[in-house]
């Protein structure tokens, strides 16, 4: 592959990953609204948002199959229509009321993220390979950029009480404009598994032997720390303004605006990853970003003063930026049969997206969604101690193409 046509095809990721930030954001701001108007209590709430975690759990387990079976590009482009057909659902519900329109919705949003995140992170590795360079944090803060880019368009919608569903559908049409656009540049046949390339194998054929990946220790260690930090990253993107409204008492427009503060946070952490990695390498950035982490939600859970909780929501968000992309980097070079690697650790992080939301409003119900939020602390505090797992490339060094 030629210089250009990977760059084309880094771009294209940027895009892909942009749109996805773009739709998350623009229905985590308007969680207060649908909320009021589906006319819900926090713990139903959280029953809702355990539809986007099953959708989630469903995509991802059948994504590492598909991606092995069909590659990349089908898999891309399938969970990206779920997002945009999900995010229209959502908001029909809101316009009905429904809450079961709305778990629909958020159930088929979450098997298009979970169907697509195997992918694109495959994908987005192997065009790290091809470059010989850090690339997925940058792609994961698209999507953090994305989600600066929805949530400031969703703090504005709120402000001025522009109605969830219309705000709803115009994000669906303008990702439905960027995957058009984005697709053409990303090729076929990436990830496919070497045993289906074999001569004389048949796409319904199964491998003689599958990767036994589960097996690798050092592996399960870097999915443990990509469970705690996308349950940080989860955390926020279900909660963070609901927490921010009942938990500190602002309005929900200024519960946007944290929102955003914390997705801004979360891009200039990952726009400047690459600088960190290079410079102090994976355990130190991964590390430091645990503490970063713990240090933000320790203050948001026990400080009575607002001001001081929104500003730790920024210490939150840039602690949360670095440990998802940086072990799925990890994870992907730990080993050969990169697809099932990057698939297990994604599958192993998402149950934190599978568990999260029901049990945090749960929690919220009974001890107030501060309090809930010392899970997370907890689950985040252990990523500091964990940190040297992601240290993988002395076992297996990233190739570089001439």
């Amino acid at each position: 592959m030629t210089d250009r046509a990977v760059r084309r095809r880094r771009q294209s990721l940027y895009l892909l990953f942009f749109l996805n930030g773009i739709t998350m954001s623009s229905w985590v701001t308007r969680t207060p609204d649908v909320r009021d108007q589906l006319g819900v209590s926090t713990g139903q709430m959280g029953l809702i948002l355990f539809g986007l975690s099953v959708g989630s759990m469903t995509g991802i387990l059948c994504s590492g199959r598909c991606v092995s079976r069909f590659g990349t590009r089908p898999v891309i482009a399938l969970g990206t229509l779920l997002i945009i057909a999900g995010t229209t659902v959502v908001g029909l519900g809101s316009a009905v009321p429904s809450a079961p329109v709305v778990t629909a919705g958020l159930c088929l949003f979450g098997a298009g993220m979970g169907a697509g995140e195997v992918a694109v992170n495959v994908d987005g590795a192997d065009v790290e390979r091809l470059a010989g360079t850090a690339v997925l944090p940058t792609l994961h803060g698209c999507f953090s950029l994305g989600t600066v880019v929805g949530g400031l368009a969703g703090m504005a919608a709120t402000a001025v009480a522009f109605p969830a569903h219309w705000h709803l559908a115009v994000a669906a049409l303008i990702a439905t404009g960027i995957l058009i656009y984005a697709m053409r540049a990303v090729p076929g046949g990436v990830g496919i598994s070497a045993a289906r390339r074999a001569p004389g194998s048949t796409p319904g054929s199964t491998p003689g032997s599958r990767p036994q990946v589960w097996k690798d220790r050092k592996l399960l260690l870097i999915g443990a720390i990509v469970l705690a930090m996308a349950l940080a990253e989860g955390a926020a993107n279900d909660w963070l303004p609901l927490l921010m409204v009942d938990g500190h008492g602002l309005d929900a427009t200024v519960g946007s605006l944290v929102y955003v503060g914390f997705a801004a946070a979360m891009t200039l952490g990952r726009f400047s990853g690459t600088f960190f990695l290079d410079r102090f390498g994976r355990t130190v950035v991964v590390r430091a970003s645990a503490i970063s982490g713990a240090v933000g939600l320790l203050l948001v859970i026990f400080s009575d003063n607002a001001v001081l909780a929104a500003t730790a929501v920024l210490f939150w968000g840039l602690g949360a930026s670095l440990g998802f992309p940086v072990a799925l980097s990890a994870a992907g070079d730990s080993g050969p049969e990169q697809t099932a690697r990057v698939s297990l650790v994604a599958i192993i992080g998402y149950v934190a997206f599978l568990v999260g939301p029901p049990v945090l409003g749960f929690l919220g119900e009974h001890y107030g969604l501060r309090s809930a939020m010392v899970v997370v602390l907890v689950f985040v505090a252990s990523a500091i101690l964990l940190a040297p797992a992601v240290d993988t490339r002395a076992r297996t060094p990233v190739k570089v193409d001439a």
